[in-house]
């Protein structure tokens, strides 16, 4: 498996993906997996008198590309939806392809391009020595920062390892 290369400055690492994650289904299982079944071994915690989940999300967002041909099947236009919600891409998407008006108004198809789509999410993670660390899971490229502790990155690497799409 390819290891996470440290970056300069603040402790951070990451790992670029040999190929992008496949879609948004198995990109947000990946991320329910996470915080749902924990398998980095973070824990709950307290702050300012509210209660905070072990793994959670911070920042996320979806991007969706969309191209509009003429009826030569000329790229006539492109276009770029961005969405804070897995429910709101997938919903998005819809919309953009069935707006009559901004098909006219383009003159051409719109056609959805989800090869050329871009998913990003920000977890912040609470280490059971009290550390907090985020890990940002992008379509291609995994990075756990903030950290101090080098077990940190290891256990990321070791989970990394065992997620088929993230080699």
């Amino acid at each position: 498996m390819a290891d996470f290369k440290r970056k300069p400055g603040t402790k951070s690492a990451y790992r670029s993906l040999k190929k992008p994650i496949a879609d948004i289904g198995q990109f947000n299982v990946i991320v329910q997996d996470l915080i749902m079944k924990n398998p980095l071994g973070c824990t709950s915690y307290w702050s300012a008198r509210k209660h905070y989940v072990p793994v959670r999300k911070v920042r996320e967002m979806y991007t969706a590309k969309f191209v509009y041909l003429n009826a030569k099947k000329k790229r006539i236009g492109t276009g770029l939806d961005m969405y804070d919600s897995v429910e709101g891409y997938q919903t998005g998407i819809a919309a953009v392809i069935s707006n009559v008006a901004n098909s006219m108004s383009h003159r051409g198809t719109v056609r959805h391009m989800p090869d050329a789509d871009l998913f990003s999410v920000m977890l912040k993670c609470h280490d059971p020595d009290g550390e907090f660390y985020y890990l940002s899971l992008a379509r291609n490229r995994i990075t756990v920062s903030s950290y101090s502790d080098d077990g940190i990155r290891k256990r990321v690497e070791a989970w990394a390892d065992k997620v088929p799409a993230l080699a």
